[in-house]
């Protein structure tokens, strides 16, 4: 992507953190601009007290102490104001922007994350909006500070002496070059420190979930030995963003060093010279004014290398979040009155590897159809293009008439509900893990949970009972019931289930099929590698799936006699 395709991706980000947030940035502001003004009073009268003692100041004693109050009470007005909106900003700018981040991640595909990184969004979401806080949000408001201090301070050189502020600004020349060449520097740095992160997020998630197949295979060791390695990687990469950052504050200092000492030797120089009309007490006050001037020196290569990290850490989100988002398409009713429709359908998730090629099936409305064959024939992509998937088939999938391509995600899924092998159980309640934490009337809840064979369950345990972290206090039994109860209380008259009693025992497996045969007035596509007659015997029609393409279809009794591969496939299971 070029540079303007970037910015544009990451313009809305920034502006939630400014979204209902610009009066607390206001009052932060206006701190900031009273504190910059009561330094700036504080500079002033350092000049005209030292040249009271000199002898030359227009000004009476009470005056100035007058003058100093007020320049306190500018700063104390300051100091309320910062207690009450400075930290109501910073954490309202980041809980809008996590807000958005989230909302954004939800719009994506359903199998966004079948091709994506997961640990990205875990780490952009934990690790980096720290960063971004720290280094961006946080010092926003003291540079906003130190900026008008800054403006202030050059104002009164420039009144004082024309001469000596020319001076200034030729020593600033430096700070300015340490600030340009270190800022590349930091963000470089601090997306290596993302990218190392990121990467150390997710050989911890593998880990975790992979637990009892680490333990199985006796792979402690060479476990522990990945996340040595991954671990070593990420404090590298903090290690070299921590030089970084010293490079950039010790530079910066000696430059602002550099900048401080010549321009007092320049004033003192001048003011034992009798020349510019540099009086002792300017000499002074000019020191003093360079503190704010060297302030946003020191402050803005910071402040500008944790901007460019923040863009970079927000850039690297942004791109992310802008693939693989469900697509606008046309709205069609949630009913499905005729048929799903597919015609030479062939599909491929890598180029020249094909995986379904010339596929054709009528799924009858109100029908219950069984997708069999070896693993790897087809059958599960055949259900995740029906969930729209991917776009990038050949062929026809319709609904109705409707080619999937042309119908909105949000509509498809409102007609089209799948139970899946691997179901996720919240850490909440049964309750909340069928209705999915929305508000449903409690006859429909009833009535899922007795179509789906749950009420004993709830019974025995209650509808609060806490499932526990995915699911761990339930059986693979109750869980798979608790997703045939989610697709029921949603009524999408199509489901599809892919495989969804592969890891349960046989009678288990028996038990959920035959509570799905029983869901009279819905379309079911059944993807089973249990061949039981019971189960096939009372599906519409069955579908013979190998090497991608259907070989064989129709009912059980008509294919066993054909005794082709359904019969070989069958006439093996029953071995």
């Amino acid at each position: 992507m070029n540079k303007k395709e970037i910015q544009a991706l990451r313009r809305p980000f920034l502006k939630e953190f400014f979204r209902e947030n610009k009066f607390n940035l206001a009052m932060t502001v206006l701190a900031a601009l009273l504190g910059a003004a009561g330094a700036l009073v504080i500079s002033w009268l350092l000049k005209e007290v030292s040249d009271l003692i000199s002898g030359v100041c227009p000004y009476r004693m009470g005056t100035l102490l007058l003058i100093a109050g007020g320049g306190i009470a500018l700063y104390v007005i300051a100091w309320i104001l910062d207690c009450a909106f400075l930290t109501e900003f910073r954490t309202k700018a980041v809980k809008q922007y996590r807000e958005y981040v989230f909302s954004r991640l939800m719009e994506k595909g359903i199998l966004a994350f079948s091709g994506e990184n997961s640990s990205l969004y875990i780490s952009a979401l934990s690790n980096d909006v720290n960063t971004i806080e720290k280094d961006f949000i946080g010092q926003l408001q003291g540079v906003i500070q130190v900026g008008l201090t800054f403006i202030g301070a050059l104002g009164l050189m420039l009144w004082y002496s024309p001469l000596l502020t020319l001076v200034a600004f030729g020593f600033s020349l430096l700070p300015i070059l340490v600030s340009v060449v270190l800022g590349d520097r930091a963000a470089k740095a601090e997306k290596a420190v993302s990218d190392k992160k990121e990467a150390y997020t997710g050989m911890l998630k593998d880990a975790l979930t992979g637990f009892s197949v680490i333990k199985s295979f006796k792979a402690e060791k060479n476990i522990a030995r990945l996340h040595e390695d991954s671990n070593l990687a990420a404090a590298g990469a903090s290690k070299k963003r921590e030089k970084v950052n010293v490079h950039v504050g010790y530079a910066s200092g000696i430059a602002g060093g550099v900048l401080q000492f010549g321009v007092f030797f320049v004033a003192a120089a001048l003011a034992l010279s009798g020349r510019g009309g540099i009086t002792a007490g300017t000499a002074i006050v000019f020191v003093q004014l360079l503190n704010y001037v060297l302030g946003p020196i020191q402050a803005f290569p910071t402040f500008f290398a944790g901007m460019k990290s923040a863009y970079g850490l927000i850039d690297k989100l942004a791109q992310a979040l802008n693939k693989n988002v469900s697509d606008e398409g046309e709205q069609i009713p949630p009913n499905l009155t005729e048929e799903i429709s597919v015609r030479d359908l062939a599909f491929a998730y890598e180029e020249g590897k094909p995986v379904l090629c010339g596929v054709d099936m009528k799924l009858r409305s109100g029908g219950c159809y069984a997708l069999v064959g070896g693993s790897g024939s087809g059958k599960s992509t055949i259900l995740n293009l029906l969930m729209a998937s991917s776009k990038n088939y050949q062929g026809e999938i319709l609904y109705d008439g409707k080619e999937l391509k042309t119908i909105s995600a949000g509509s498809l899924y409102d007609l089209v509900s799948i139970i899946q092998q691997n179901v996720f159980v919240f850490n909440s309640t049964i309750r909340d893990n069928i209705t999915m934490f929305s508000e449903f009337p409690e006859e429909e809840i009833d009535r899922a949970v007795r179509l789906s064979g749950l009420k004993k369950l709830m019974d025995e345990k209650g509808a609060d009972y806490l499932c526990g972290e995915n699911g761990s206090g339930l059986s693979g039994g109750e869980r798979q019931r608790i997703s045939i109860a989610r697709a029921l209380l949603r009524k999408t008259p199509v489901l599809l289930v892919d495989e969804a009693t592969a890891s349960l025992d046989a009678e288990t497996s028996f038990e959920v099929l035959d509570a799905i045969l029983k869901l009279d007035g819905y379309t079911r596509v059944i993807v089973t590698h249990d061949l039981d007659e019971n189960i096939l015997r009372r599906c519409t029609g069955l579908f013979a799936l190998k090497n991608g393409a259907v070989t064989e279809q129709g009912t059980f009794d008509e294919l066993m006699a054909q005794k082709g591969y359904f019969y070989s496939l069958f006439t093996v299971s029953q071995g």
